[in-house]
């Protein structure tokens, strides 16, 4: 009897030790692949795969900015969830019946060169070059491709040491079909929420449309419409939120008139009319309010710049 536990306990050791290198190996993987495929650093937090429930599942996907650029993030994916088909696996067939991405933030960076970090990715440039091919990759397929997008943080160095920055909240939710290459997944994953933003002459559209995805920018992003403010609560005092907002606005632009009695401050930025309120809301608690309005239309990705400057040092 001892030694039949025995023999289960060793049974068991290495079923659970195949599984920990399983899903280590597969992310070290996915990320040189990532990496190879973007041309820019890749990270995953954790890799999960399952074998009898034909899923998988990614936590904490980060891909860095290529070279020429800061270290920040350029696109950040808390989760990524998959189902899969073992029986086009085994035949060396990546077939992904479903695939869920949050999108958390997108991190978009104009250096002062003029260049766009995302314009920078492998992905637009062997588009752009048409003799190149990518290396060889497994045959992919993905029925169906649902992409949660959060935000996207701008920011542009082109005119100063510090930068402008804009926030678009997007917060809206997309689905593809027929998903053929991971360049194509790529693109798609890094255009897409431009496009939902209204940024153009991004040279990445062009690359997604060569991938066989029709990604176009557009003029306006509906979900900004009628919508000029944002807002936030610190754990700050209302004299540090209030001179932290004021900074903000005079790097960023002209300040027009203050008043610290009231709470406020009015500016011009980026030819917007841009209007601050700080409120106490305790002894060390403030709200912010940013609203930001051009030729009397909304600007909430000026307004969200703005608050996230300030959040960046009141956090």
């Amino acid at each position: 009897m001892k030694k039949t536990m025995v023999i289960l306990a060793v049974i068991f050791i290495v079923i659970f030790a195949v599984g920990v290198f399983k899903d280590q190996i597969i992310k070290s993987v996915i990320t040189v692949v990532a990496t190879q495929v973007t041309g820019a650093p890749v990270h995953i937090d954790g890799f999960s795969l399952g074998v009898f429930s034909q899923s998988a599942r990614i936590s904490g996907f980060k891909m860095y900015n290529p070279k020429g650029f800061s270290q920040g993030i350029l696109v950040y994916l808390p989760k990524i969830r998959v189902k899969y088909d073992l029986g086009a696996l085994l035949k060396k067939k990546l077939h992904l019946l479903n695939v869920e991405i949050e999108i958390k933030e997108i991190g978009l960076e104009r250096n002062a060169e003029g260049k766009l970090n995302a314009d920078e990715l492998k992905v637009v440039k062997q588009g752009k070059e048409k003799k190149s091919k990518p290396a060889e990759q497994m045959p992919m397929q993905i029925d169906m491709l649902t992409l949660g997008i959060g935000r996207i943080v701008s920011k542009d160095y082109v005119h100063a040491k510090e930068p402008i920055v804009k926030v678009y909240d997007l917060n809206i939710r997309k689905s593809y079909k027929n998903i053929t290459s991971a360049q194509q997944l790529a693109a798609l994953i890094v255009a897409e929420p431009m496009k939902a933003a209204g940024i153009q002459g991004a040279k990445i559209y062009g690359a997604a449309m060569l991938t066989g995805v029709a990604v176009l920018p557009v003029a306006v992003a509906v979900t900004f419409i009628g919508r000029d403010s944002v807002q936030q609560d610190f754990s700050a005092t209302f004299n540090n939120a209030y001179e932290e907002v004021l900074r903000v606005l005079k790097r960023q632009g002209k300040v027009a008139r203050e008043d610290k009695a009231k709470g406020t401050i009015s500016a011009t930025i980026n030819s917007a009319q841009v209007y601050a309120r700080i409120i106490k809301k305790a002894a060390n608690k403030a709200q912010v309010v940013i609203s930001a309005r051009k030729y009397l239309f909304p600007k909430p990705e000026i307004a969200g710049g703005i608050l996230y400057e300030v959040s960046e040092k009141l956090r």
